[in-house]
């Protein structure tokens, strides 16, 4: 899959445009910054919005060309980010280190899906938040993006599992149109999900 993503997003311009995906921007702008982590961040849309708020920004990702795109706008922007290069299933952060930590459009195979998912727990300080929006299966009949195999895509089930040691503070499934790049443009159907470390 890095080569898939490193062919992606060598393109010329952001794929996914420059602006953050408006559920991660105002969940995250209604928060008092502190320590973040943004995994499967691809250009850095995200991390840079976040980074603009005052927040510390740990990124990651496995797409050497997605960095250097997330690096690029952060400099265009006059923000820092923490950006590695890892994968998802071998990351590690240190225990009760973040405030938040933002899954958006990261879709894994349900074979490494909820490990990750609760790695990422761990990763939290109590009172810090899982922030999600991912595709649900009706956005196969959809044109606005996202992988199009059914395993990859997440329903109102899957989350609670995955995230039952937090308490939820939201979980939809929703409709929306996307405006974000070429590559999410229209109408989408979405899960969002926000769950608190007690």
């Amino acid at each position: 899959m890095t080569s898939f993503w490193n062919e992606r997003f060598s393109k010329k311009g952001y794929i996914y445009g420059e602006d953050p995906n408006v559920f991660f921007a105002e969940q995250v702008s209604k928060l008092k910054p502190g320590n973040i982590i943004l995994p499967c961040e691809g250009e850095g849309r995200n991390a840079v919005y976040a980074a603009s708020l005052g927040w510390d920004v740990n990124a990651f990702d496995s797409s050497e060309a997605g960095k250097a795109k997330a690096i690029e706008l952060a400099n265009k922007k006059g923000v820092i980010i923490n950006y590695s290069i890892e994968d998802a299933i071998t990351k590690t952060y240190p225990e009760n280190s973040a405030d938040v930590v933002a899954f958006i459009f990261a879709h894994f195979p349900p074979e490494i899906r909820k490990q990750i998912h609760q790695k990422a727990i761990t990763w939290l300080k109590p009172g810090g938040k899982i922030i999600l929006e991912a595709f649900n299966p009706q956005q196969l009949g959809n044109t606005s993006g996202g992988p199009k195999e059914l395993s990859l895509l997440y329903m109102e089930n899957m989350i609670k599992e995955d995230f039952q040691v937090l308490k939820t503070e939201l979980i939809q499934t929703v409709q929306a149109e996307l405006h974000e790049g070429k590559l999410h443009e229209g109408i989408a159907d979405l899960i969002r999900f926000v769950g608190i470390k007690i």
